[in-house]
């Protein structure tokens, strides 16, 4: 196996793609983006009660975002047909793009955490060489919304029951093909350049579910002068 591929970065390009949009119809593309700056997220399924907050916190920031000259873009791994069914009752005015199969993510370089066999003899590396009893010791509590710090999948769903959230099927088949892929945030340049990211949990489970606050983005913006 080679290398894992490493989050790109500031000063590379965005890689091409085109996905379904689930807030309009048709597709969207980069080349459809590309001209202005643009706010890139990419997100986990509906079954993150931690991704859902975080769109909705982008949408709450959009205002700002749009007078600033920068759009926002959030990418959802969940098929087109659901994540149209989840957001017409509970709308969004940002730019929602569907890829059910985390493609955008991977050509990103957004690692999916991988879990090593109980035999192997490597040394864990988060996230590419996952251990299991390292996860399974992590405890987390982003913005202090649960009582307590808790174990990553034990606090997806505390915060599922407490939203009232019901998993459909395809969540559940998502949740399991899917469910240890990282949130990735990108600004990208008028002229399709990374010019800042954030990456979720690089560097050990315990900051699982941190992603960037409305402070943070907005810095982020500021620096690239739009």
């Amino acid at each position: 196996m080679g290398a894992p591929q490493s989050p790109l970065q500031r000063g590379d390009p965005a890689p091409e793609f085109v996905l379904p949009s689930a807030s309009q119809e048709g597709t969207v593309a980069l080349a459809d983006l590309r001209g202005r700056p643009f706010l890139l997220g990419l997100f986990r399924g509906l079954h993150c009660p931690f991704c859902r907050r975080q769109v909705m916190q982008l949408a709450a920031q959009q205002p700002a975002l749009r007078a600033a000259g920068v759009e926002t873009v959030a990418v959802i791994n969940t098929p087109v047909e659901r994540a149209r069914q989840y957001y017409r009752f509970r709308p969004t005015p940002l730019l929602l793009l569907s890829d059910p199969e985390c493609r955008t993510h991977q050509a990103f370089g957004v690692p999916r955490a991988a879990f090593q066999s109980p035999d192997s003899t490597e040394p864990p590396q988060w996230p590419y060489r996952a251990s299991v009893e390292e996860f399974e010791a992590a405890r987390i509590n982003p913005n202090g919304l649960l009582p307590e710090p808790t174990q990553p999948m034990a606090a997806n769903a505390a915060l599922n029951a407490k939203d009232g959230f019901e998993m459909e099927p395809i969540d559940g088949e998502i949740a399991a093909s899917h469910g240890t892929q990282l949130v990735g945030h990108f600004l990208i340049d008028r002229a399709g350049t990374i010019a800042w990211r954030h990456i979720e949990a690089m560097d050990s489970p315990n900051s699982l579910c941190s992603l960037p606050n409305a402070a943070e983005i907005a810095a982020a913006v500021e620096a690239l002068g739009a």
